[in-house]
């Protein structure tokens, strides 16, 4: 008869089977793994660069489809040429588009941008609206934009932002099903804490990057390792001769 390790045995009972979790121990699970993340990514922060809700805004709506580094080498140029909201919304449409054009989608982006400046420009005095219900009346502007928004030019947690990384490791965590965004942040912001949500996806963001990638995550070490119940991990054969 084949017995389980102790370690296994651990394993099994801290992360358990999809479906099988209470709501209660599903929401400590996620406290623990959030105060995992913060010991592990103390320093974690927006990638994107910025000086101002404006160009975060600008910015956010670039990296649709893209990676922050090449949005961070646009946006230099677009703010030297274009340093406001005014000032962009008078921009021509195809001065901006060859400006993105390496971000891809970018006659999509250019509209999306231009209308974004005009509306802020006559409706918001030029200013960057703080709540999400304006934010998302934006052209261009849906929920992960204004919560990317709220939460790193206004310090607000107004949820929690799902992008590809967060989305995927939230769902081999087992915190959610869903793999539409809105659905999964409204699962999400069930379970984590809120003093974490506005850091909680940025290090989601570090650590799918660096420990639990798409194809091959590294477990072994891994600093959620008794916390994640591996949802669609597939284990790897061992090779011949192994």
């Amino acid at each position: 008869m084949n017995r389980s390790s102790p370690a296994r045995t651990r394993q099994a009972a801290a992360a358990p089977r999809r479906g099988r979790e209470s709501a209660t121990a599903r929401m400590e699970r996620a406290a623990r793994i959030a105060a995992r993340l913060a010991e592990a990514y103390p320093e974690a922060s927006c990638s994107l660069d910025f000086a101002s809700p404006f160009q975060l805004l600008v910015a956010t709506i670039l990296s649709a489809q893209c990676t922050d580094k090449r949005v961070n080498a646009v946006t230099g140029p677009l703010f030297t040429r274009w340093p406001t909201p005014e000032a962009l919304a008078a921009a021509r449409q195809r001065d901006l588009e060859a400006v993105i054009r390496s971000t891809g989608f970018f006659r999509a982006k250019a509209r999306n941008i231009l209308g974004c400046c005009q509306t802020l420009v006559d409706r918001h005095g030029g200013e960057v609206p703080g709540t999400l219900e304006e934010l998302v009346k934006l052209p261009g502007v849906g929920r992960k934009t204004a919560n990317v928004v709220l939460g790193s030019a206004f310090g607000m947690a107004a949820g929690v932002v799902v992008d590809t990384h967060v989305g995927r490791i939230s769902r081999r965590l087992g915190l959610t099903r869903h793999t539409d965004a809105v659905r999964a942040e409204r699962d999400l912001v069930k379970v984590v804490p809120r003093d974490h949500w506005i850091a909680f996806s940025h290090r989601l963001i570090e650590h799918g990057r660096g420990v639990c990638s798409a194809r091959a995550p590294h477990c072994p070490g891994c600093p959620l390792e008794e916390l994640c119940p591996r949802v669609g991990v597939v284990a790897r054969r061992p090779r011949p001769g192994g």
